[in-house]
């Protein structure tokens, strides 16, 4: 009885053409992809065109349907996520891809954003995340959840003597991301550096560089490294 109420929800006939973020699900659980696919029709452009149970059918779904966002859990049958990646990366069909995953470890999401791949969510964080990774994702950006990108920063600034422990008040305005990006930019990180750090795009640090120096009226880099000291965000 369950399983015929997800198949009803899951007609993707039903759903409204209106919506212009083309979303194809990938996970081997019905319940998971009927939770997502709930999550994301409350949002009024985006669109769930398909879902697939298995690796093997993804890319002939994917290709079919034309989705915009890839939403793809690493563990699945007969085929698995990473495997899925690279049939898209070979053939060159361009999808956005966001990996749904149990797993935290970072050498693997290292590789996993190598090969392509833009977003990154732990299925724990996946309900508060989901939303803003696609739109992210969409709209050409990489995006972690906020554990994993946690994980990634304390990996990069472990046993930095120059990190501070302090907890400041800092500028509303940046976003958390910024901020770690201000606290490398102090530490004498490059821009190539930060990014294989975050596991982000040299394009995307220039980016986040430039809303800083925006946001604090900084004229150049040192104004953030001197934001970094009075602030407390590293030691001097």
């Amino acid at each position: 009885m369950i399983e015929s109420v997800f198949f009803i929800n899951l007609d993707t006939s039903i759903i409204r053409m209106t919506k212009n973020i083309r979303i194809h699900l990938a996970d081997d659980h019905q319940i998971i992809i009927h939770g997502i696919q709930t999550l994301l029709n409350t949002v009024p452009n985006f669109e769930v065109v398909g879902f697939s149970l298995n690796g093997t059918t993804v890319f002939e779904d994917v290709t079919n349907n034309h989705a915009d966002v890839l939403v793809l859990d690493i563990s699945m049958p007969e085929k698995d996520g990473i495997e899925v990646v690279k049939e898209f990366k070979l053939k060159g069909f361009p999808c956005k891809v966001i990996i749904l995953s149990s797993y935290d470890d970072l050498k693997l999401i290292k590789e996993i954003m190598d090969m392509g791949v833009t977003g990154y969510l732990t299925k724990q964080c996946a309900g508060d995340s989901i939303i803003e990774a696609v739109q992210a994702v969409a709209n050409g950006e990489e995006y972690f959840c906020e554990t994993i990108r946690e994980k990634i920063f304390s990996h990069a600034t472990k046993n930095n003597p120059k990190l501070s422990t302090y907890k400041p008040n800092v500028n509303p305005l940046l976003t958390e991301r910024e901020i770690e990006i201000v606290i490398l930019i102090a530490l004498e990180y490059s821009g190539k550096e930060i990014s294989e750090q975050l596991f982000i795009s040299t394009n995307t640090v220039e980016t986040h560089r430039k809303n800083i120096m925006k946001k604090l009226k900084a004229k150049n880099t040192i104004g953030i490294v001197k934001y970094a000291m009075n602030n407390h965000l590293v030691i001097s």
